[in-house]
């Protein structure tokens, strides 16, 4: 259908819902209509994330509906007793989360498929944990993660926790597409659920039990016992899910002296005192600096909205407090938890991403650890960890992305701020007691393996025009590749759509064993590299950049040579 066709449908339709008839009618530019119309919200390998609004190109009950019975025709087609497991279902603080929960299972109950709805807010990892301790087929998270305030979201989780991987996916999506009007997907009234029971309200004993495995992560109890109350934590969950679970995770490991950004705790759709409710951006901590600077915290920890995201800061040799990359803190985690393991495995592995920092591979060789790269998001790394439980072949140690995303227990299926957050307040809590601070302790990594810098750029482009401009832009780096930057040269074009690893100087073509994606890595002689990757979640091409050198000095350098001249090369 065009999308005046599909716009005419919605005016047309009788029931549709009220607040979207208002909406709707009061949409009079031609440009406005066609963007909520011209196509269906894509649900891609990540679940679907949009902007609110009427259409078929917007988050709403109906393309929530849709999703949720393409969902639901998946699950039927495995069987009975598959059917019978249900799916459980999380939401956040985000505007409509609850109310796109009850349609999910609406949805699952005209097919007999029982839901278990937590009766209010939890974070994304507590919903990957839910799906493997009750069982079931599936789960769903109702988030946009730390997206702006107009957006929501809609991701699927599979039966071990992990978001779905690419093949599942594909079986998902076909039946997503195979859904041909979102207005009339048959759905139960949330009483009618309730009678049958296949509605089942869930909390507390998710909790309790998530509680326990996360007191479990801890490495050094006998030095928190001496010394927890002696670390002081400024913490914000920027209007988000994570108050609770941080709060009492910390509490459990003894660290109590907990000061909370009492603006930013309350659960706001509307994220009202940041730019953006996300950790990666620095702005999103002017508020923590303020009570750290207060309190002479030794730690500020935030968490975007869904709680999977965690950011630090901690103060640096001006005693200014410095927001440290997902990089920094990774190699942090990632050198704590292998200094600290009593006997580590043989076969033990570090997994991250290919846009991550070398910084980790460096300190796991040290420590004769063995790392994994996988494509970008996290349910690349929770396939992984399943294949490791099944195979037996290799163990999970730890697992991150440099989008600040942090894995330290497989008890959960993604990336987990909470885990993170406890962690990391510990290992502060740690090096205090020796007389260090965060920072010091980066600073001993970097002079042990080498001066990794990295730096992200991303590019908004938004609508039909925006995404034909991403294309272009990637286009132009497939056909006109960059071969030399001043005095450093491309040595290996990476391309994940073709699958193919080029080495330029022999011209040697080599497979790329991972799934196509749309990715291109240039890597450098003198261990840099940089990466172009348009966002699954998001309307921007993001753009990647790392390097290395003997000195903190020499690696900027390097960086801003390679970041200018790389984007020099764009232009609209």
């Amino acid at each position: 259908m065009s999308w005046e066709k599909e716009y005419k449908k919605w005016l047309e339709f009788d029931t549709l819902n009220g607040d979207l008839r208002v909406q709707l009618e009061k949409m009079i530019d031609e440009g406005a209509i066609k963007e909520s119309f011209y196509n269906n919200l894509e649900f891609g390998t990540g679940g679907m994330r949009g902007e609110l609004g009427p259409g078929i190109n917007r988050m709403n009950i109906y393309t929530v509906r849709r999703a949720a019975e393409g969902l639901a025709n998946y699950i039927e087609e495995k069987g009975a007793a598959f059917k019978k497991r249900g799916v459980v279902v999380a939401y956040d603080s985000r505007h409509f989360s609850q109310e796109f929960a009850i349609e999910t299972a609406k949805v699952m109950g005209a097919h007999n498929i029982p839901t278990y709805i937590f009766t209010s807010l939890r974070p994304t990892p507590e919903l990957s944990f839910a799906v493997r301790y009750l069982k079931t087929a599936a789960g769903v998270m109702i988030t946009a993660s730390h997206n702006p305030p107009e957006y929501n979201g809609y991701k699927v989780y599979n039966e071990e926790g992990g978001q779905v991987p690419p093949e599942q996916a594909e079986q998902i999506i076909q039946k997503v597409n195979k859904v041909e009007d979102e207005l009339t997907v048959p759905v139960l009234t949330k009483e009618e659920l309730e009678q049958k029971q296949l509605l089942r309200w869930i909390d507390e004993e998710i909790d309790k039990e998530y509680l326990r495995r996360l007191k479990e992560i801890s490495l050094n109890p006998t030095i928190l016992k001496e010394h927890a109350d002696n670390l002081n934590v400024v913490f914000t969950p920027l209007h988000g899910t994570s108050y609770h679970l941080v709060k009492e995770g910390l509490g459990q490991i003894g660290i109590r002296n907990v000061n909370i950004v009492e603006e930013q705790a309350t659960p706001d759709p509307e994220f009202s005192t940041v730019q953006s409710p996300n950790p990666e951006e620095h702005q999103a901590f002017e508020m923590a600096i303020q009570y750290g600077e207060k309190t002479n915290a030794d730690i500020l920890i935030g968490t975007d909205p869904d709680a999977d995201r965690l950011g630090v800061a901690v103060k640096n040799h001006n005693d200014v407090y410095q927001v440290l990359t997902g990089n920094q803190l990774g190699a942090l985690l990632l050198d704590y938890i292998l200094k600290n393991t009593e006997q580590l495995p043989d076969n033990g592995v570090l997994i991250k991403t290919i846009v991550t920092s070398e910084f980790g591979k460096a300190i796991a060789s040290h420590y004769g650890v063995k790392t994994l790269n996988t494509l970008t998001g996290f349910k690349f790394i929770g396939e992984k960890i399943q294949e490791f439980e099944e195979t037996g072949q290799n163990t999970f140690l730890f697992g991150y992305e440099e989008s600040y995303g942090f894995l330290i227990s497989d008890f959960a299926r993604d990336k987990d701020a909470v885990q993170a957050a406890v962690l990391a307040c510990e290992m502060a809590a740690v090096y205090k007691a020796e007389g260090k601070s965060l920072y010091e302790a980066l600073e001993e990594l970097y002079e042990k393996h080498g001066y990794y810098l990295e730096d992200l750029h991303s590019i908004t482009l938004k609508g039909i025009e925006g995404t034909e401009k991403i294309k272009n832009i990637m286009s132009k780096f497939r056909k006109d590749p960059i071969v030399e930057i001043g005095s450093m040269s491309v040595e290996v074009v990476e391309d994940y759509q073709s699958q193919e690893r080029r080495h330029l100087r022999s011209g040697e073509i080599e497979p790329i064993h991972l799934p196509k994606s749309n990715v291109v890595k240039f890597v450098l002689n003198d261990d840099c590299w940089f990466c172009l990757r348009p966002s699954g979640t998001e309307p921007k091409i993001k753009f990647y950049f790392a390097v290395k050198s003997n000195s903190y000095r020499n690696s900027l350098q390097k960086l801003e040579e390679i970041k200018d001249h790389v984007l020099a090369q764009i232009h609209f």
